[in-house]
């Protein structure tokens, strides 16, 4: 865990530390009270520490090790999950996860990046940066997906596409372009859900869809802040400036019209609580699906496309 995300958290933790200790000793009416008194405590002191969060702060929980991931997402919400491997030209790229589920009752193509948790999950998923292949991978599925007609669910959650020579070598910037044109042109539903954090073009590459929603502690941004502070400022360690400067948040996206919706997350963070960030985030998915099951599929390019090129464009 960052220890700036320790710093601001320690209050929560002091308290679930104790809540621990508790429960782990021989039941009595005194312990028990003083436990529920404790529950509440925790979800007051929660409340008020993640209502004041800054743009930095906000990045640090969209990184948290514990936040539930795409995986995570498709076991609660998805079932009869069957994942699909491979590009047909070049590798399997863990970095990104897709494939095809039901959606309560309804069948449905999953695509979304994954990170790992301990040392070889992250070897093996790359730190969820994705290499060509993975997005290839990706609209590959998405393709088969629209051959039979069946809406898409993007989850977004990566710090942006993998720099290595030999991601440049294998076309990483022709294998986002590619998907962004696409993408803009499927003739399915596509729901997007930035889950974590959206980094430059490795997330947009899943990220053109008819709906875009957004957790409440998540960030969406064309660079890092550690990035951004390093070109604008010449040292990163004004990351939290460049936050700041950078309108990365959910609130922000949503009034400058890049996002549609802000999904609220748990006290304390979707990592606190994964199984009811999971159960918010499904009656958001199931409502974009509904409205958007109702246009035809010249509709739903054509929505789409004002929806991108409305960004941007500012009236006096």
């Amino acid at each position: 865990m960052s220890a700036d995300v320790t710093q601001f958290e320690e209050p929560i933790l002091r308290i679930r530390r104790r809540i621990d200790e508790l429960s782990t000793m021989e039941p009595e009416a005194a312990r028990q009270a003083e436990i529920a008194e404790l529950e509440a405590k925790l979800t007051k002191v929660a409340h008020e520490i993640y209502a004041n969060l800054t743009p930095w702060q906000k990045t640090l929980v969209a990184r948290h090790p514990q936040r539930p991931y795409t995986l995570d997402f498709i076991a609660m919400l998805f079932e009869e999950w069957t994942e699909v491997h491979g590009d047909r030209k070049y590798a399997d790229d863990a970095a990104i996860v897709s494939g095809f589920a039901r959606f309560r009752g309804h069948p449905c193509c999953v695509v979304g990046h994954q990170k790992g948790r301990n040392t070889k999950e992250k070897i093996l998923r790359n730190f969820g940066q994705p290499r060509p292949e993975g997005f290839r991978k990706a609209l590959r599925v998405m393709k088969l997906a629209e051959k039979f007609k069946l809406p898409i669910f993007s989850f977004i959650d990566t710090q942006g596409a993998y720099p290595g020579l030999g991601a440049e070598e294998r076309g990483q910037a022709e294998a986002i372009a590619v998907n962004l044109r696409e993408m803009a042109a499927l003739t399915v539903p596509v729901i997007v859900i930035v889950i974590g954090e959206g980094g430059s073009g490795g997330a947009l590459a899943l990220g053109v869809g008819d709906r875009v929603l957004m957790f409440e502690h998540a960030v969406y941004s064309v660079i890092s802040p550690e990035g951004c502070a390093a070109i604008l400022w010449k040292n990163s360690s004004s990351a939290p400036d460049a936050a700041a400067a950078m309108k990365i948040t959910a609130e922000d996206l949503k009034r400058l019209g890049v996002i549609d919706e802000i999904v609220r997350e748990p006290e304390g963070g979707a990592h606190a609580d994964p199984a009811t960030a999971a159960e918010t985030l499904g009656p958001y998915l199931e409502r974009a699906l509904k409205e958007l099951q109702k246009l035809k599929p010249a509709q739903l390019v054509d929505e789409r496309y004002k929806k991108f090129r409305r960004m941007g464009v500012f009236e006096k």
